[in-house]
């Protein structure tokens, strides 16, 4: 690729697998525990959470934000969770997104180990995420907000006064203005 020539994907682009993602980020230090499995059961979620726990130091209190997938509301997860006090769980709301740390982490594993990565099957594919979650933790730290509650308000509503003025009815307006 040249400076200025668009990014691409050939015609005959082919997914060679998929693979199950389970990442738990430290918002404190930035560094992220993941592993891949192959389905997103709680089974693996559990398998997930054993290795959290094998990984943490004992006494901590761990608070998780996690979205309402079926998954973590478990009989399986919730004995797990009523075996392991120390956790504390906080679900986003039905339809909303994670915590945009969680979010922006996911993407940057995108952008640099996937997007425009070639792997031929599985296996390839999970050895670039482990490779990142490696490079990753290597050089970790939080992520921190640039601006300020109110620069951020300030931007919400700017957006939305623009949004409402293209939703007027000018169209319709000048239709109805033609006598049609």
């Amino acid at each position: 690729m040249q400076i200025g020539d668009q990014e691409i994907r050939t015609h005959d682009y082919r997914r060679h697998g998929t693979t199950n993602l389970f990442a738990a980020l430290n918002v404190a230090t930035g560094n992220v525990l993941g592993k891949c499995y192959p389905t997103h059961a709680a089974k693996d979620f559990i398998k997930f959470m054993d290795h959290v726990e094998a990984n943490l130091p004992a006494g901590l209190d761990v608070h998780i934000v996690i979205d309402n997938y079926g998954t973590h509301k478990s009989q399986v997860a919730k004995r797990w969770f009523l075996k392991h006090p120390r956790y504390h769980l906080h679900f986003t709301p039905t339809y909303s997104s994670w915590i945009n740390q969680v979010e922006r982490w996911f993407a940057l594993l995108t952008e640099r180990a996937i997007k425009r990565g070639s792997h031929r099957n599985t296996r390839e594919l999970e050895q670039a995420i482990r490779a990142f979650l490696a490079a990753h933790n290597a050089v970790a730290k939080p992520f921190v907000w640039v601006k300020t509650a109110d620069q951020i308000l300030a931007s919400i509503a700017r957006f939305a006064t623009r949004t409402a003025q293209l939703a007027e009815p000018t169209v319709c307006k000048e239709i109805n203005d033609s006598g049609d």
